[in-house]
């Protein structure tokens, strides 16, 4: 499976695999946002805001050891 990815600019657009663009999303981060209501005739009884980072661990911790050499130099 491919997606095509349009950067906004005058240039091609570029095909990438699924797991290429899901690799891609990881290493960055992406934030997953939604809302839930739940109500009865018109009164909102329950509000639950839903905020998830989703980012790739690997990434995370090496760039954790960069930082703790950082401080031991």
């Amino acid at each position: 499976m491919t997606a095509v990815l349009d950067s906004g600019r005058d240039v091609p657009l570029e095909r990438v695999a699924l797991v290429d663009l899901l690799d891609r999303l990881l290493a960055g981060g992406v934030i997953i946002t939604g809302d839930l209501v739940i109500s009865i005739a018109e009164v909102d009884l329950v509000r639950v805001s839903l905020r998830a980072l989703v980012t790739s661990v690997r990434n995370e911790l090496l760039r954790g050891d960069e930082m703790l050499r950082e401080e031991e130099a």
